[in-house]
């Protein structure tokens, strides 16, 4: 069981990566995450050094989560057919209406020229370690990376246009394109 640090700890994560998802990195402060998460800002500093370094974790640990969604899909499949399987989900309906939860890269990717270097480091690692895993040869590393820009963009058209035909229409056009 989890000491009461670790669950405040937690709580205050889950708040920060539920703005991050929602707005980017570069909205949330302090207060605002603190307040989510239903404790005072002066309790903030004995869990995270800086709103930056709570924010970077959350973005890192994200990330992470997509690629461990990722790694779930059978090894034994073709990268094309992982591919097929991972933009089924990623470019739904149910994935774009679901703004506070799944990939915070529609959210984050427009903030990252104006964060730290750290930030484009973890979008590169996470890149390279999920084409990887959506391909079966190296040499098709760039159809992967392809497909996931492809699956990014639409989602976060997607999103921007909201419910609606042609929102749903970007995504079935996207996910053609992958299948």
């Amino acid at each position: 069981m989890k000491d009461k640090k670790a669950l405040t700890r937690e709580r205050i994560f889950q708040a920060a990566a539920s703005a991050l998802l929602l707005r980017g990195p570069q909205q949330p402060g302090v207060a605002e995450v603190m307040d989510a998460a239903g404790l005072t800002v002066g309790g903030f500093y004995a869990h995270f050094t800086s709103r930056d370094a709570l924010m970077l974790e959350v973005f890192d640990q994200l990330l992470r989560k997509r690629r461990d969604l990722m790694a779930l899909i059978d090894p034994a499949l073709s990268g094309s057919e992982r591919r097929t399987l991972a933009a089924s989900f990623y470019l739904s309906r149910k994935h774009r209406d679901a703004t506070d939860a799944g990939c915070p890269l529609p959210s984050t990717l427009g903030a990252l020229p104006q964060l730290s270097d750290t930030y484009r480091a973890l979008l590169a690692e996470h890149l390279e370690i999920l084409s990887a895993q959506m391909c079966d040869r190296p040499e098709d590393a760039d159809k992967a990376l392809a497909d996931l820009a492809l699956m990014v963009g639409g989602l976060a058209l997607a999103r921007a246009l909201g419910a609606g035909d042609l929102s749903d229409r970007v995504l079935r056009a996207a996910k053609s394109a992958v299948i």
